[in-house]
């Protein structure tokens, strides 16, 4: 891809749209998928002689945030007009955060090919959402739907940290993660509630001024992230190579075509003439409403992490698949307080065959047909002997497409496991009798012959014996 004269520079801007029942400045619903403007209250638009008032719980999930990346809590901070002209803006301003944010500067850790790497967050700002254009199903026209305008969002800005694609994927999911570990947001990128933009700029290795960004708006899932930024640093390089300039301005992602494009020049911040908004006084935090959040801070994933290695004796490699939604963590410290199996066992199921199964009927893990209950009942019959590993997969699936307990599917199916040794014992010898030229073969030094002799009992049994009482007992006959 690039050269190795080249070094990238990327920065994020990550809207996450906050969890709270109303918007931001009023009581209106933020539910999603209301009809066009039904949401669209008095305030949000700015009608004349309405005022807003701030959202005590939007600061409470902001805070949350802040501690839980060790950040420094502002506690005095001004919400100001963002002014610019766009449809979906009908009052001509935003109100934002500008000069005192209610976080100031922390970090998060991000594991990349070289090691664990440390990303500045430089702030992150309360501020209103804007509603949005249709254009489907408008002729030589667009609709606007002010739904959305007033939802609160915290805007979380690093640092131009990140020098590759990767890097900005593996720090934007470390950040997704953690705001529905908080339960600050849900999270849902296709419902707009954790969008990214951006910045990207290149500049000759060795150099420490950075180079002319360009800022790719609105990218709503990691693989577009990816393949934007990658996108745009082939761009400015082959225009800086060609002779030509980077221009600054704000560009957006063609995913089908898989290009950037130009949309406008890039503003600075002079040009959205920022000033203190009249209608909202300084919001000021008491250091018990702060305290009061720190101490409700949950487990936190790196944290969780940590606990599984210690606690279950998991690698730190499981550990991590495992933390990486807070769903999926969730799901296997229930099945571990329901199950005698170890840890390991646990682990291994929920990431292997419990995750295809999920992937391949796209299902998230929060609607697994298989609750945590029926995996670790499973668990349980083959901890205790009572099916083998033969047949686990098949009662995996039969769980998986009805509702009818592991222990009632064992009974109906005729699928425990046996374990009488007299049994396995009379199997075996009819085997061997039978397989005279085989057992010859054995005794005459080909050991091979040995699986021959394990997978007749086990098809003979419908994979119900006990592989090691099997195993056991062919030996003793056979040496």
């Amino acid at each position: 891809m690039t050269t190795p004269t080249w070094e990238i520079v990327i920065g994020l801007e990550v809207h996450v749209q906050l969890q709270t029942k109303s918007k931001i400045f009023s009581g209106a619903s933020t539910a999603y998928g209301a009809e066009p403007n039904t949401q669209a209250c008095d305030v949000s638009i700015a009608l004349p002689g309405v005022l807003p008032v701030m959202n005590e719980e939007a600061a409470r999930l902001a805070i949350k945030f802040g501690l839980s990346i060790d950040a420094h809590i502002n506690q005095r901070s001004i919400f100001a007009r963002k002014n610019y002209f766009y449809p979906d803006l009908p009052k001509g301003y935003q109100i934002s955060q500008f000069e005192l944010p209610i976080v100031g500067a922390g970090k998060m850790e991000i594991e990349t090919e070289k090691g664990t790497k440390v990303i500045g967050i430089t702030r992150a700002h309360l501020e209103e959402d804007a509603g949005k254009s249709v254009h489907e199903g408008f002729h030589r026209s667009s609709g606007i739907d002010l739904n959305r305008a007033g939802t609160p969002l915290l805007e979380i800005v690093s640092e131009p940290d990140m020098r590759s694609a990767a890097e900005a994927v593996a720090y934007l999911r470390k950040l997704h993660t953690l705001v529905r570990y908080l339960e600050i947001s849900d999270g849902n990128m296709q419902e707009g509630s954790f969008r990214c933009d951006a910045n990207v700029s290149v500049r000759p290795k060795g150099q420490e001024a950075f180079g002319t960004r360009a800022e790719i708006k609105n990218i709503n899932s990691f693989r577009f992230v990816e393949k934007a930024i990658n996108f745009e640093v082939e761009r400015q390089i082959d225009l800086i190579e060609d002779g030509g300039e980077v221009v600054q301005e704000t560009r957006l992602y063609d995913s089908e075509k898989d290009e950037t494009r130009s949309m406008r020049s890039k503003e600075e911040a002079h040009d959205y003439r920022y000033f203190p908004d009249p209608d909202l006084p300084a919001m000021i935090l008491e250091d018990s409403f702060i305290e009061s959040i720190r101490r409700s801070l949950p487990e936190l994933p790196e944290q969780r992490k940590i606990r599984f290695v210690d606690e279950h004796g998991l690698s730190p490699m499981d550990a991590d698949k495992l933390t990486s939604e807070k769903e999926t963590a969730d799901y296997f410290e229930s099945v571990c307080e329901q199950t005698n199996a170890e840890p390991k066992m646990a682990a291994n199921w929920v990431l292997g065959e419990l995750t295809a199964a999920l992937n391949n009927a796209s299902l998230p893990i929060a609607d697994s047909p298989m609750r945590s209950a029926a995996l670790a009942s499973l668990l349980n019959r083959i901890s205790d002997n009572t099916i083998s590993g033969k047949i686990v997969k098949e009662i995996f699936s039969l769980l998986w497409e009805s509702h009818d307990s592991v222990d009632k599917i064992i009974q109906d199916k005729g699928l425990k496991q046996i374990t009488d040794s007299a049994e396995i014992e009379s199997i075996v010898d009819n085997i061997l009798k039978t397989n005279a030229d085989q057992v010859a073969q054995y005794e005459g030094g080909n050991q091979k012959v040995f699986g021959f002799f394990v997978g007749q009992v086990m098809k003979q049994t419908g994979g119900k014996a006990n592989p090691k009482q099997v195993n056991e007992i062919l030996r003793n006959k056979l040496d």
